[in-house]
């Protein structure tokens, strides 16, 4: 399924660019960045499930704000876009 993560973490002392960075890496580690702060990751459930506890246990929820969006499967069909970078395709090859 395909879920989009987008987060605003609080980087005002040197705790919270680090929670920045933790957050970062771990989205990296499962998606695609599309734009600063957010991320289309295509995970199953269980993966989806990993990922989020993770999340949780690195931001502050005093001061950093995390949402999930699950787009599901037909994803497709609920993404538009427009500008510049060039879209992806998720489920498609990936080239290092």
């Amino acid at each position: 399924m395909m879920i989009v993560i987008a987060y605003d973490v609080s980087t005002e002392d040197a705790a919270g660019q680090k929670r920045l960075r933790k957050v970062a890496k771990q989205c990296v580690n499962y998606g695609q960045r599309v734009q600063n702060s957010v991320f289309e990751c295509l995970v199953d459930a269980a993966q989806f499930r990993f990922l989020k506890a993770k999340l949780l246990e690195i931001i502050d929820p005093e001061k950093d704000s995390l949402r999930f969006y699950l787009l599901g499967n037909s994803y497709r069909s609920k993404i538009e876009h427009y500008g510049a970078k060039a879209g992806y395709q998720a489920d498609g090859v990936l080239m290092l």
